[in-house]
């Protein structure tokens, strides 16, 4: 059977990219607005996961995020009779949507304070299913409470011929400070930082295109068993975890976050974001969730486009001075998430490259064309 990667799956990360820069280069020319406000903007945020807005007195920060189609699989799930014992999948969803959110927001160093939804259906009548929408509401809500940020509002449109009848479009927009200024994950990394990877609690929301395309290739479709004895289906939807108490344990116990990265689209090769040039040498990439090994066996993916397309079992990256490396993995305990030291960057005159040495795997930094 033919190998069946992202592209192949109906996603071109090199159209996406080329509109991201088309519209980082139109964005920039609104800038000079910011003087009559009495803000400015930071040197290099442009390509960043969220936007910052310095204040006399702080960082403003700001993004906004689309869930993509993981809660198509709930869908699915629901059709095969298949849900979590009292619950609904839609739970899952809604924390997803906020972690997908806040994820961006923090790499920033920015503390969330207002998360909104915006839920947008082919049919108002997809509200007719009460359990499924107090899910929906009652997980987007406990996203903001792990996210330590309100609930502030949102909206939902009804766009009959743009959206399916049955379907909805989860996306939303958070706003976030840094105070003090000093808190501000600027992207200073310095020759020999350490690289701490914290863990996914699985594929979390990005590749589910590609996922959803494989099960019509597995034996017993998403009720297929896994390494781990649940159904595939069910492995896809186990929310996302949310960073941002990791991060502000980080900034409280002083410890010096210089860069944070947020594993999604492009997998590993997000470890290179960064405008400026280094080589990220990986020697520890951790072990993968058992769901990753049933993709790549359904798809037919080396290990290469596996890390070109997931996070692989490591959800968020900071940069640390290699000395605060094992403090920075005890704070992540302490929240009740896995972390442990997955490489260093190192400098190479202009090398920019995320180097996975265990497996003899290069992303050079043609592959991450995201500015």
């Amino acid at each position: 059977m033919e190998p069946l990667d992202y592209q192949k799956a109906g996603v071109r990360y090199d159209m996406l990219d080329a509109f991201k820069r088309e519209c980082q280069r139109f964005a920039a020319t609104t800038t000079g607005v910011l003087a009559a406000h009495g803000f400015s903007e930071p040197a290099s945020i442009r390509g960043e996961s969220a936007y910052l807005i310095e204040t006399p007195g702080e960082y403003l920060a700001h993004v906004e995020e689309g869930l993509g189609t993981k809660n198509l699989v709930a869908d699915a799930m629901k059709k095969l009779g298949r849900q979590p014992k009292g619950g609904d999948f839609y739970f899952n969803i809604g924390i997803d949507t906020v972690a997908t959110i806040v994820n961006d927001l923090i790499t920033t160093g920015a503390a969330p304070i207002s998360v909104a939804m915006h839920a947008a259906v082919g049919d108002s009548s997809w509200f007719g299913d009460s359990a499924r929408a107090q899910s929906l509401a009652e997980g987007f809500a406990q996203g903001c409470l792990r996210a330590g940020a309100v609930w502030g509002g949102g909206e939902t449109p009804a766009l009959k011929g743009i959206i399916e009848p049955d379907a909805i479009v989860l996306a939303g927009s958070a706003i976030g400070r840094i105070t003090p200024k000093t808190n501000r994950i600027a992207g200073d990394i310095r020759d020999g930082d350490a690289i701490v990877l914290i863990a996914s609690s699985g594929v979390h929301t990005n590749g589910l295109t590609l996922c959803r395309a494989l099960a019509d290739r597995l034996p017993q479709g998403y009720l297929t068993p896994i390494g781990d004895g649940r159904a595939y289906g069910e492995a896809l939807l186990d929310p996302s975890e949310i960073y941002a108490k990791f991060v502000a344990r980080c900034q409280q116990r002083a410890i010096p976050l210089r860069y944070a990265v947020h594993v999604t689209g492009h997998g590993w090769r997000k470890l290179m974001r960064l405008e400026q040039p280094f080589v990220y040498r990986m020697t520890d990439l951790g072990t993968p969730h058992p769901i990753f090994s049933t993709i790549a066996a359904a798809a037919g993916l080396d290990a290469r486009e596996m890390y070109a397309t997931f996070n692989m079992g490591a959800g968020f990256a900071v940069f640390v001075p290699a000395a605060d490396a094992a403090a920075c993995v005890a704070v992540a305990a302490e929240q009740g998430q896995r972390a442990w030291v997955g490489g260093t960057a190192h400098r190479d005159g202009a090398r920019k490259a995320v180097e996975l040495a265990p497996l003899h795997i290069t992303f050079e930094a043609d592959s991450l064309q995201v500015r």
